[in-house]
């Protein structure tokens, strides 16, 4: 199956950067573009969905998502706005909108509402398990392994959890409150030192015993990041 593509149409590059992430984090592929122009092409030629910003240049969001209906193109749409303005929001489900969201938002809400708008237009988003290869290091989602020269470390689930999360992001710097939130859950209130200690084991099990050079780095005072090799 393949990745559901979700064009991303915001000019603020660090809302555009941060909506990037956590999209791809959750196995959609993304497509970003900054300007009204771009976000008709790119939802004409790539698109499956699209989060779309009201606010930019070239175009607004308005007329973009006016111009795609009047095409009869049935993507559905997500528009972002910095206005909260109740007209606002009538305009958009005016021209087409399937739902609306005001910055600043939650990451978690944006997610939470682009798998809901999939799941009523009838598209699956569930990409398959990944495998993947660092030099002599597998992380093999399928079966929960991680095996160095073909040898399962055996991780425990949590220590599995962060490392996975950690290495799907290569070059990423993820707080340990981010950590914490994907290996533990959103309501965990424990102590972010927790993330700590199993990357200890994790650094034990897989580098140490089997004479790896390091891949996950601390980011003091933030928490931590898979190299990139």
């Amino acid at each position: 199956m393949s990745a559901l593509r979700i064009v991303v149409a915001e000019d603020d590059a660090a809302i555009r950067a941060l909506v990037t992430h956590h999209l791809e984090r959750e196995g959609f592929e993304i497509f970003a573009v900054a300007d009204g122009n771009a976000a008709m092409r790119a939802a004409r030629e790539l698109a499956d969905m699209l989060v779309l910003d009201v606010g930019l240049p070239g175009v607004d969001g308005f007329d973009v998502a006016r111009a795609l209906r009047r095409e009869k193109r049935e993507l559905p749409i997500l528009m972002l706005t910095a206005r909260n303005d109740e007209i606002d929001r009538i305009v958009g489900f005016e021209v087409g909108a399937d739902d609306y969201l005001c910055k600043p938002f939650s990451p978690r809400e944006l997610v939470a509402r682009i798998k809901a708008i999939v799941r009523r237009a009838g598209h699956a988003y569930d990409t398959p398990p990944r495998l993947l290869r660092f030099g002599r290091l597998e992380i093999d989602e399928a079966a929960r392994e991680v095996r160095v020269d073909g040898i399962d470390a055996r991780l425990k689930p949590r220590e599995f959890a962060l490392l996975l999360m950690l290495a799907s992001n290569p070059g990423v710097a993820l707080s340990r409150r981010t950590l914490l939130e994907r290996a533990w859950g959103f309501d965990f209130d424990g102590d972010e030192r927790t993330v700590d200690v199993h990357v200890r084991r994790i650094r034990q099990k897989v580098e140490e015993v089997n004479g790896l050079p390091a891949t996950l780095q601390t980011i003091h005072g933030f928490g931590y990041k898979f190299a990139r090799r």
